[in-house]
């Protein structure tokens, strides 16, 4: 088996804050089955610390940007793990990366901390012997590791960079250059320099030896402006070893034959029955409409505000909404504001609750996805698996997963759901109607629902293009 070490902050069933943990948790299985044996290191967070009490010692060193730090290694449901347990750095109260709303001050040094080890470990290898031929970094907490490993040598190693979202880059001051361990001559604008300071997933991104993101079309979004949030320019430059991975999602988990009521394409009945459960749990009376579900985080990123103003005309339309998520306050407010508004019609949960959102998807007839940026999506992937018909914004992974309703793909039995383009209220509005037109139709629903779920979402398609990927910058 050739080997491969991932470097997250997250990891499914580990530590999860969203879909990045899906991801590196679903990987190592799914590459399993390619030839590729792959073990994933991540922060020791104080939760995680009692886990690996009695996990043995592969890796220690002294002196970790401020203390000890030591690699334990275990498995935790198939997943070969590697916890870095510094004390100093993650046994503290809240979560990940802050408290309390507040980014924690020492994060550079915490997620460098991580990044260091994992280039140390491409380096030296463990005291088991194990030693990756590939080293894959995922976003800016790990983006540092790619850059340690070119910095330091030797470079028999190659390294691959995820982008899961440039929105988020990992600033440090200039000053801490030194701090972070990097070389001051690598301090300018073609290397690490950054607006005058220091962004760790830009390293990551002009040291790797590939970059992907997680679907062709974020790959060449990331090339504007608009979406590519000040590092377009490294994107184009690199296009060349630019790829678009999709994600996948565990279809295992995500299955409507699994569901309490269970179901599939050719036997729907049991969706019937979970649309009236639904329906019963948030309180709505009968929806003579497509019952339409959101399970997301309240943020304008995800287009959430945009709910209020295209809801009206969907309820007086005969549509119903129930809604699951948690995010900006006054969204918060706002959803709230609705389901008071439309008593009976629009029910939302604030929080986030993963055996509820099992049953919406198995309820819903369509999940609305009105991004305004998004890299991939999960979300219109478990709609697709559980013919809840996605209404996406064409952006991202959205566009390239979901076949939008027009009328040459009616034609030709290939849709899988409504695409809305640009991403605003008038748009929204015209693909709500377009929704429940399609739902009044019910030989044509049944017709789209039966190829959304034949459509495949599982990691596949996906461990091989890594697999390809990794096989194509093997070093001699």
């Amino acid at each position: 088996m050739k080997r491969v070490l991932s470097v997250a902050s997250e990891c499914v069933p580990l530590a999860k804050t969203g879909g990045l943990a899906d991801v590196v948790g679903a990987l190592p299985g799914a590459l399993a089955g390619q030839g590729w044996e792959m073990r994933v290191l991540l922060p020791a967070y104080r939760a995680l610390r009692p886990l690996c009490a009695d996990w043995p010692e592969v890796f220690a060193r002294d002196d970790l940007f401020g203390g000890r730090g030591v690699v334990k290694a275990g498995e935790v449901d198939g997943i070969a793990v590697l916890l870095l347990d510094a004390p100093h750095l993650y046994d503290r109260e809240g979560g990940p990366y802050n408290s309390g709303g507040a980014d924690w001050p020492d994060n550079p040094q915490r997620f460098a901390a991580l990044s260091w080890v994992a280039a140390e470990i491409a380096r030296h290898g463990l005291v088991d012997g194990w030693r990756p031929q590939v080293l894959h970094a995922h976003d800016w907490q790990a983006g540092f590791a790619p850059a340690y490993l070119a910095f330091g040598g030797p470079r028999d190693v190659a390294t691959v960079m995820t982008i899961h979202n440039i929105a988020f880059q990992g600033w440090a001051e200039a000053s801490m250059l030194s701090t972070l361990r990097l070389p001051a001559h690598e301090f300018h604008a073609a290397s690490l320099e950054y607006y005058g300071g220091l962004s760790s997933l830009k390293a990551g991104m002009v040291t790797a030896d590939r970059i992907t993101t997680v679907s062709p079309r974020y790959a060449e979004e990331l090339m504007r402006p608009e979406f590519g949030m000040g590092l377009q320019g490294i994107v184009a430059a690199r296009a060349a070893e630019v790829q678009g991975i999709l994600n996948g999602v565990d279809e295992s988990v995500w299955s409507p034959e699994a569901e309490a009521v269970p179901y599939t394409a050719t036997r729907i009945r049991g969706k019937v029955a979970n649309r009236a459960a639904l329906c019963t749990e948030f309180g709505l009376e009968e929806v003579p409409g497509p019952l339409a579900i959101v399970v997301s985080r309240l943020t304008d990123q995800k287009g959430m505000d945009l709910l209020p103003e295209v809801l009206p005309e969907f309820i007086a339309a005969g549509g119903g909404l129930v809604m699951l998520g948690s995010g900006d306050p006054a969204l918060e407010s706002a959803m709230l504001d609705l389901a008071a508004r439309f008593p009976g019609r629009v029910g939302v949960r604030i929080g986030y609750d993963e055996a509820l959102s099992h049953r919406m998807f198995a309820g819903g007839d369509a999940v609305l996805v009105p991004s305004r940026f998004e890299p991939c999506g999960l979300t219109q992937m478990y709609g697709l698996r559980y013919g809840t018909i996605p209404v996406v914004a064409a952006v991202g992974g959205l566009a390239d997963t979901v076949i939008t309703a027009n009328p040459a793909a009616l034609a030709a039995g290939t849709a899988t759901g409504i695409i809305f383009h640009p991403t605003d209220a008038t748009a929204f509005a015209g693909a709500l109607r377009q929704l429940a037109a399609l739902h009044a139709d019910v030989k044509l629903w049944a017709q789209i629902r039966r190829r959304a779920m034949a459509q495949p979402v599982g990691w596949a398609a996906s461990a091989a293009a890594y697999a390809r990927l990794y096989d194509g910058i093997l070093r001699p």
